[in-house]
């Protein structure tokens, strides 16, 4: 799924949708505070319609520098194994807060629906994010279900929960297209190139000039 302005909720994870926003992936996605409150909603950390007034500059730097260890911790424990140093800032990263705790309300029409107590704070936010990361990476039926995107220049990472664990892209409606768009442009180009071959006109014989004499 996307939404606003070209974020991203579909990587199977909160954890691996922070990542998604970071930099090093594509352009940086939660460009300011407008950004990162959609992104908070979006990503299921807080209820729609949660008062998010206090979402500043300081919650943008932080959610950010969350995401690009979020991206560093994931990709090398693809490739073998992350940093202590990342592992040691995620770990202070869980314990830092303490994660809002939602409430199940009845609304007008007697649907349920979660609200907070009142306005979330970063650090319980990061908190939850960090958290996720933690119980992701230490399941090992979870990671084996991690996968990079192949599409080209992508680097997102995301949870195959496919049947036959198949899926070959981050979104199937951003690099899939992509990739089957390019596919037809190549198979396009090769079907072109011997008909032009086959349509080009001999080139006349040096020196045969005589029957215009």
């Amino acid at each position: 799924m996307a939404a606003h302005d070209g974020l991203r909720f579909d990587c199977g994870r909160v954890c691996l949708d922070l990542a998604a926003t970071a930099t090093g992936t594509r352009a940086e996605r939660l460009a300011g505070p407008q950004e990162l409150r959609a992104w908070l909603v979006g990503a299921g950390l807080v209820p729609q319609g949660t008062p998010l007034d206090g979402v500043d500059g300081r919650w943008l730097g932080r959610f950010r520098a969350l995401g690009e260890l979020l991206s560093r911790v994931v990709h090398d424990e693809l490739r073998g194994r992350a940093a202590d140093a990342d592992l040691a800032l995620l770990n202070s990263a869980a314990g830092a807060g303490r994660p809002p705790a939602a409430y199940a309300v009845r609304t007008a029409d007697g649907a349920l629906a979660r609200r907070l107590p009142g306005p979330p704070d970063c650090a319980g936010l990061l908190a939850a994010v960090a958290r996720d990361a933690i119980g992701l990476l230490t399941d090992a039926a979870a990671r084996r279900q991690l996968r990079q995107c192949e599409g080209a220049r992508c680097t997102l990472v995301y949870l195959d929960t496919s049947r036959g664990r198949r899926r070959r892209w981050c979104s199937s409606e951003v690099c899939g297209n992509r990739e089957r768009v390019a596919r037809h442009r190549r198979r396009t180009t090769v079907r072109r190139a011997p008909d032009a071959v086959a349509g080009q006109q001999p080139a006349p014989a040096a020196g045969n000039y005589s029957a215009g004499r």
